[in-house]
């Protein structure tokens, strides 16, 4: 049995290579799924000698299997959001404290301790459904905060902007985190001049605005909220650990969480850095789901190990699923 502690304490490229190899095998002979998986493309354990041999799992089979590596009881299950009628991704989680030491380790990594912030959440959409990750993550990123103004708002945009400003003017460490369509909508009511607020877009309109590109996205808000750079969080419900952003769409990730990138038109082809290619994510902490998914992210990866989202795979570029009918 692998001890989840070691996820947390990897210091080394070695130390995160080894792991994963581990891990691995934990969930070839664990998940009855991603097993099959791995039996259609040929691959044993004895077959994978580096991370790069590792078979990554379409990330659409979350909307079409259950993904377990674990027999223990499932505490939460986490679904993507989805227009009325879509099948939604569905990530069952058998153990809620790796989730939360995943998300309060990894963004103390990149910005230091949760409870210095004044975590305000501009995160309608989600609110307004059951089942999200990133509520559930939010909510204990609120209740770890010491500030008592932190909290959630929904559309009270006038006490956001009061709040905001207040706290701003007196030099607290503030965090506004919102989905995009909702921080546009914030700085076409309101003018800010923000010398001590992270403002960080979780990214997609929802429906709710057409969509920008990140740059377009980032200049508006830039102006609106008088900042000089947009923070960015990469998640997604299939993940239980997120890369973040400090500005110009540049990601970076925890030492427990990897990117890679696939050949378009060969998925089981991992590129080297500075090509375009499909983003496949080693995130760790998925230990009892499955750690190696492949995304319909499009993605490049810079010579720093960084890494930059690029755009989108329609479903009719996605090359190599035929496996999914099993």
């Amino acid at each position: 049995m692998i001890d989840t502690n070691s996820i947390f304490n990897i210091n080394n490229q070695t130390e995160f290579e080894d792991l994963s190899l581990q891990i691995f095998k934990f969930q070839f002979e664990n998940n009855p799924v991603y097993r099959s998986f791995c039996d259609l493309l040929y691959k044993h354990p004895s077959d994978v000698k580096t991370i790069e041999d590792i078979p990554f799992l379409p990330i659409q089979f979350f909307k079409s299997h259950e993904i377990l590596s674990s027999k223990n009881s499932i505490k939460i299950t986490f679904s993507s959001s989805g227009t009325t009628g879509d099948i939604t991704s569905k990530h069952h989680v058998t153990d809620l404290n790796i989730y939360t030491q995943s998300f309060t380790q990894g963004f103390q990594q990149f910005y230091g301790p949760i409870e210095d912030y004044v975590i305000l959440a501009l995160l309608p959409s989600y609110l307004e459904r059951e089942g999200s990750s990133l509520i559930y993550m939010v909510d204990v990123m609120i209740k770890q905060s010491k500030y008592a103004e932190s909290g959630f708002y929904l559309n009270n945009y006038s006490e956001l902007k009061d709040t905001l400003v207040a706290l701003d003017s007196h030099g607290k460490k503030v965090l506004l985190i919102g989905v995009s369509f909702a921080l546009l909508d914030l700085v076409e009511r309101y003018q800010f001049d923000l010398n001590n607020t992270i403002i960080m877009e979780t990214g997609g309109m929802k429906g709710r605005r057409k969509e920008l590109i990140r740059e377009d996205l980032h200049t508006k808000l830039k102006t609106g909220f008088g900042v000089d750079t947009i923070h960015s969080e990469y998640g997604m419900t299939e993940l239980l650990s997120q890369g973040y952003s400090k500005g110009h769409g540049v990601f970076n990730y925890p030492n427990w969480m990897r990117i890679l990138t696939r050949d378009t038109e060969d998925p089981l082809s991992i590129q080297s850095s500075g090509k375009t290619g499909g983003i496949n994510v080693i995130d760790l902490a998925n230990i009892n789901s499955c750690s190696f998914i492949a995304t319909q992210d499009l993605g490049r990866i810079n010579n720093d190990g960084t890494f930059e989202v690029i755009g989108r795979f329609d479903n009719s570029d996605i090359r190599g699923c035929n496996l999914m009918v099993f």
